[in-house]
């Protein structure tokens, strides 16, 4: 085989791959905030594994504690049995991301995955109202599994079910008609008025930035009515912090500055810190009635993941941590917004907050030729929304300043590129 031959990808691999169409290559090597392939080309990283790598890719400090747990024949496999790698995350957590939020949860492990935990949140809010329906809105994704998938709006998803998703209603999310609309006063009328054909639900699940659905930032005035919607009608309110969490807006959990406090909270992605698979969902104490074993899987236990979950955390122990990325977050909306001023043709619009922001260009395909452009130049970076009409820039919260300007020269040149073609096709 010739090096970056994706042949035996073809050969061997499902039809349903996807990313590598996207990134057309063999990638062998990553650190930091930088991939290699085979051929040695170098690409900086603007994607960073969709949000589950924040802390960037082998992580010194990370891989260190790894390497050591496993050449000391430390606990693999557990299920959920007491391991010391589980009971020094759990300290950690409570000490360094609870206790100084004035938050008080219990930590359950589904399996390892974001659809996981999403499954396992859905399944106890049913338990704990005795309610059947739940309300999910516009534009979010919370996974692939049949649960996660019937509270996820992208059609082209839950057409892969393959069979009829129930027992959710759909709303409209914030600003998903326009900024004047208030989809709250619409949904209360369908909570309070007999005639509506909806249930009270057991739940009502949202992201507070929808990462595939476009990076739509809810307002906090918005996340808050929806906490006392729910309060009134005590319905419990599930916050999928999968990929938005985790510093990637700016603050550990994505709500904090919205001053909500949710009854569950989902987490996966970059919560095992170096990649590897970890989900908890994270319960108040009033609502954690499930019966031993009633909710369990063979993989609801990483030990290696608790290793690394425990020390990526130690990033939060130091206020400057949390300072620099949101110092880095204002350069990227800096940034963005120059993009948008200094090239008009693309029609673009600033979305998202802190490190998951991009662009929505109203030029038809205009994002999904930025992105490859870009990859083409050595800068991996996604796109999202219904129409992937959002480029987004999803880099480690732990890049310093000289990557993201690498990162920024490399998209503006696309940008460029692309308006000069478009301006010389239509001369």
């Amino acid at each position: 085989m010739t090096k970056n031959d994706l042949s035996i990808f073809e050969q061997l691999e499902s039809e349903v791959r996807s990313y590598v169409r996207s990134f057309p290559t063999v990638f062998t090597k990553a650190k930091g905030y930088t991939l290699w392939d085979e051929a040695g080309k170098e690409y900086i990283d603007f994607f960073a594994g969709a949000g589950a790598l924040n802390y960037g890719h082998n992580d010194p400090n990370m891989k260190s504690k790894l390497v050591d747990y496993i050449l000391n024949d430390g606990i693999t496999h557990s299920l959920d049995m007491a391991s010391t790698a589980k009971a020094e995350f759990l300290k950690k957590l409570n000490d360094v991301v609870f206790k100084p939020r004035n938050l008080e949860y219990k930590v359950m492990f589904p399996g390892p995955t974001g659809t996981n935990t999403v499954e396992s949140a859905l399944k106890l809010a049913r338990k704990v109202t005795g309610r059947t329906d739940v309300i999910s809105f516009t534009n979010g994704f919370h996974g692939m599994t049949i649960g996660a998938l019937s509270v996820t709006g992208n059609s082209f998803k839950r057409k892969g079910a393959g069979i009829p998703l129930q027992n959710v209603v759909t709303m409209p999310y914030d600003s998903f008609v326009n900024d004047e609309l208030d989809t709250l006063e619409y949904l209360e009328q369908f909570l309070e008025n007999d005639g509506s054909g909806v249930e009270i639900p057991a739940a009502m699940i949202l992201e507070t930035v929808q990462g595939e659905g476009g990076l739509n930032a809810a307002r906090f005035e918005w996340l808050k009515r929806v906490q006392d919607i729910c309060n009134r009608w005590e319905i419990l309110l599930i916050v999928d912090d999968v990929q938005a969490g985790v510093g990637r807006t700016g603050t550990f959990f994505s709500f904090e500055e919205a001053g909500i406090d949710p009854d569950i909270v989902c987490l996966s992605k970059s919560i095992g810190g170096y990649g590897l698979p970890l989900a908890l969902t994270l319960i108040k104490p009033k609502y954690d009635i499930w019966e031993p074993g009633e909710h369990n899987g063979t993989f609801r236990g990483n030990n290696m993941a608790f290793v690394t979950a425990t020390e990526a955390l130690t990033n939060w122990e130091d206020p400057q941590f949390e300072k620099d990325i949101k110092a880095k977050s204002a350069k990227i909306t800096k940034f963005l917004e120059k993009m948008i001023a200094d090239y008009p043709e693309m029609q673009g619009s600033l979305r998202g907050r802190g490190f998951m922001q991009g662009i929505c260009s109203e030029v038809e395909g205009f994002s999904s030729k930025v992105a490859a452009a870009a990859f083409d130049q050595g800068l991996i970076m996604e796109t999202a929304g219904p129409s992937d009409e959002v480029f987004k820039l999803f880099p480690p919260l732990t890049i310093d300043n000289e990557g993201l300007e690498k990162g920024f020269a490399i998209i503006e040149e696309s940008i460029k590129t692309l308006v000069k073609e478009k301006a010389s096709a239509s001369s």
